[in-house]
């Protein structure tokens, strides 16, 4: 059966930047029709209205905004007890915090129970789509993949063979036996991808850097995912364990690792050269406001990679990230990019958020906006959920002032609903809906 939802409703059909005012539609009353979790018509109710079938449900959200469920680019689910641990950058964080905290997941059932709270959390924030680190131990895929449900995810066991504890290390053999096990059971099922997940260079010795090129060769339609140029100390570390290499980027793109389903975390010391092979390959990055500033790494160049016709993505990365809400990093995007001279009015932040979230992860053709034939991921935003917002919003004078402020301010608070499929996932208490 079809069903409707009436409320303010908003996508992009293309990057603001490139194409304006006109990538952005925007109706003010709009209806949004559902018909076997996916998206059958889009547009102004008046228009709408006289074509639905007699006893079509009509879910009246007004005056909420319906926008796509939003997607988070790069996020460890390992890390939920560590996010917001006090005082240490890149190195230190993750043998003082990370490395311990993935420790715990040796143990099934405590993954699994970490798994649950960060599926739970993921919809509680508005975030549909999200691609994730799990831990070293394949069953942590396992966990996680199970909890999902219908939501769309990327996923992969972390791989490590070298300067990190000897209980989460794994081994050139084990890492093209595990990824190809976890491929086969994983990959394509549900709303389900693989990626495979080098945690970073200095974690993986040439053998194992081999053997994930190995896997990207013979399964050329999963995912990779990795960091890379996060924080100086990281890449003076990178230049003395591959002497040989150009640059850091330089180490992956030696093992074939530059394709159209790879994703960077981070690059913030890249120069031109490697951008433009960033460019070239079609691989994309993922902005990391919140964690690169809490880590105190650097700020990210966001024209620069737009120059270079880099598909970016934003992204919690939490633990280091300090909230699962893609508005409040959004929040943190701005600030970042306000040192670095360059703007972000809130189409462009939303656009990240939605549809180029999904160009970076390559799955516009699914998700993203709400183009007739699409998945049906959305979320309902509520602009005035707290005092502040609703006090801003009565003196905001067009949309672009109501979604620049929803950007600063909004959070989980904000978020009354999020459908997964057309199918209602997460309900804030006491949220108003009229049927």
């Amino acid at each position: 059966m079809k069903q409707a939802y009436r409320a303010e409703i908003l996508d992009f059909i293309n990057d603001p930047v490139l194409y304006g005012l006109d990538a952005m539609r925007h109706f003010s009353d709009g209806l949004l029709v559902i018909e076997a979790g996916k998206v059958v018509a889009v547009g102004d109710a008046a228009t709408l209205l006289p074509l639905l079938e007699v006893n079509t449900p009509i879910h009246d959200y007004r005056p909420q905004i319906i926008m796509p469920g939003l997607i988070d680019t790069h996020i460890h689910y390992p890390q939920c007890e560590v996010i917001a641990s006090y005082g240490t950058q890149l190195l230190d964080w993750l043998n003082t915090y990370t490395f311990p905290a993935e420790g715990k997941f040796s143990d099934f059932k405590y993954a699994q129970s970490v798994a649950k709270f960060f599926i739970d959390e993921l919809h509680r924030n508005g975030t549909t789509t999200a691609m994730v680190f799990a831990s070293v131990h394949p069953h942590s895929v396992d966990a996680l993949c199970e909890a999902a449900g219908d939501m769309r995810l990327i996923v992969g066991k972390v791989l490590m063979d070298r300067n990190a504890p000897h209980s989460l290390c794994d081994s050139a053999a084990s890492t093209y036996d595990d990824n190809k096990t976890l491929i086969k059971r994983w990959h394509g099922q549900k709303r389900l991808s693989y990626a495979l997940t080098p945690r970073f260079a200095p974690t993986s010795t040439d053998a194992q850097l081999q053997a994930v090129q190995a896997l990207h060769h013979e399964f050329p339609d999963v995912h990779l995912q990795t960091h890379v140029a996060e924080n100086k100390e990281e890449v003076a570390w990178v230049a003395e364990l591959f002497p040989w290499s150009r640059s850091y980027l330089d180490v992956y793109d030696h093992y074939d690792l530059l394709f159209e389903r790879a994703l960077f975390a981070h690059c913030l010391y890249l120069n031109d050269t490697d951008r433009a092979r960033l460019g070239e390959s079609g691989a994309a990055i993922a902005f990391c406001p919140s964690s690169n500033l809490f880590l105190g790494s650097g700020l990210f160049d966001l024209q620069a990679a737009q120059k270079h016709n880099i598909q970016v993505g934003i992204a919690s990365d939490v633990g280091g990230g300090t909230s699962f809400s893609i508005l409040q990093n959004l929040s943190d995007a701005y600030k970042v990019l306000q040192l670095k001279q360059q703007a972000m009015p809130a189409r462009q932040g939303l656009y990240l958020a939605t549809l180029g979230g999904a160009r970076a992860l390559k799955l516009d053709t699914q998700i993203g906006n709400f183009e007739v034939g699409k998945e049906a991921d959305f979320i309902v935003i509520d602009p005035d959920a707290t005092p502040l917002t609703a006090q801003r919003m009565a003196h905001a004078t067009n949309i672009d002032e109501r979604l620049f402020a929803l950007m600063m301010l909004g959070d989980d608070r904000h978020i009354s609903a999020t459908y997964i499929l057309g199918e209602a996932i997460y309900t804030k208490p006491f949220c108003t809906l009229q049927t």
